[in-house]
């Protein structure tokens, strides 16, 4: 009898599991994925072109439009020039306003596409959550992931703020790295979700995945990398060297230690650099270790990996060789992205074998 009543305890949860439309969320979450790397793109030359702070103001709604004639851009333009940026670098160097708008259209057209996200996530959800077509355990998750978005918009609009006085002609470079790796987090986020959810499809009772212990080794040494980055694109540390592998004719260069270790293992771009450039290889060894484990399950994803941390390393030296050339640059914060995917759906394969489908 205790036997019986198992058994349909058990049909019972994976009919309920199996409720909703797990592959229709998955493609929609894999869509949404798709364009955060654009916009993780986007973001790269908004910053390489030095257009964060063309926009001194966030106007959620009547933002979203450029301005409209040549009375508004002045408007813009004059606001612009009340901020360091443009008093101690761009208005020295004689900028019109066609280079303004050139700066601006960046800067607009970034946060254009933060709406547009914020957009192509929450409706679907809704209309997902209306049909009750979302399976059971997943809506704390799903509303998870659009929390994460509206934190996303807070921070790029905290580190653009940072930016905006006379003193300073840059943006906080631990604004930047939060609202990179919140981006990043997210991507990867939608990722694991997403598979979850096509697991979900395939095998009406199967468990979400979990991290497991190399999982997590694999995610920290990418972490540090990532943050590493984000700082050097902060201080623009990419022009610390323009030789590789070493730096200054040296492997390890010279660096400001006057103020204390921590404050040069945070500020000095000639570290920062450094630590950049070879604390890759720590996280390489660890993704090599990841796709290795991730052959057995799917072919696919050890090439997806080698091929990202492959590409990612080449990208970072040339960027390096070329003074940091806007579109090398841009394809290695790119290919960062789709690392972080890739990596994603390794560490989500073998979480697969803690995750049972009884």
């Amino acid at each position: 009898m205790d036997s019986l009543e198992h058994s349909q305890s058990a049909d019972e949860v994976a009919t309920q599991r199996h409720h909703g439309r797990p592959a229709a969320l998955a493609r929609w979450l894999m869509a949404v994925a798709g364009v955060i790397v654009i916009m993780v793109v986007v973001g790269g030359i908004t910053r390489l072109t030095e257009s964060g702070l063309s926009i001194t103001e966030w106007k959620p709604v009547t933002g979203t439009l450029p301005p409209m004639n040549e009375t508004q851009w002045q408007a813009e333009f004059e606001a612009y020039k009340q901020i360091g940026e443009y008093q101690q670098i761009n208005g020295p160097a004689g900028m019109t306003l066609a280079d303004y708008k050139f700066i601006y259209f960046w800067e607009w057209f970034h946060r254009l596409l933060g709406r547009f996200i914020g957009l192509i996530y929450a409706l679907p959800l809704a209309w997902f959550w209306i049909k009750r077509a979302i399976p059971t355990g997943y809506k704390p998750r799903l509303l998870a992931l659009l929390a994460l978005g509206g934190l996303q918009g807070t921070f790029g609009w905290y580190m653009v703020r940072s930016g905006l006085s006379t003193e300073v002609t840059d943006v906080s470079h631990f604004w930047l790295s939060i609202h990179l790796l919140t981006a990043l987090f997210t991507l990867a986020g939608l990722i694991w979700t997403a598979l979850d959810l096509r697991r979900l499809g395939q095998i009406p009772n199967a468990r979400p995945a979990r991290i497991t212990g190399l999982g997590w080794i694999v995610s920290i040494a990418l972490f540090i990398q990532l943050l590493l980055g984000a700082w050097v694109a902060g201080l623009n540390a990419g022009l610390a060297s323009d030789s590789w592998p070493l730096m200054q004719g040296r492997l390890v260069p010279e660096f400001d230690a006057t103020k204390g270790l921590w404050w040069a293992l945070t500020h000095d771009p000639y570290l920062l650099h450094f630590l950049h450039r070879w604390w890759a290889w720590v996280a390489v060894i660890a993704l090599v270790v990841l796709a290795r484990r991730t052959r057995a399950f799917d072919r696919q994803a050890s090439i997806a990996i080698h091929s990202a941390f492959g590409l990612q390393i080449i990208l970072g030296i040339v960027t390096v060789w070329t003074g940091v050339n806007i579109w090398v640059a841009t394809a290695h914060q790119a290919v960062g992205a789709l690392l972080v995917a890739a990596t994603a759906w390794g560490i989500h394969l073998i979480g697969r074998t803690k995750s049972s489908t009884q």
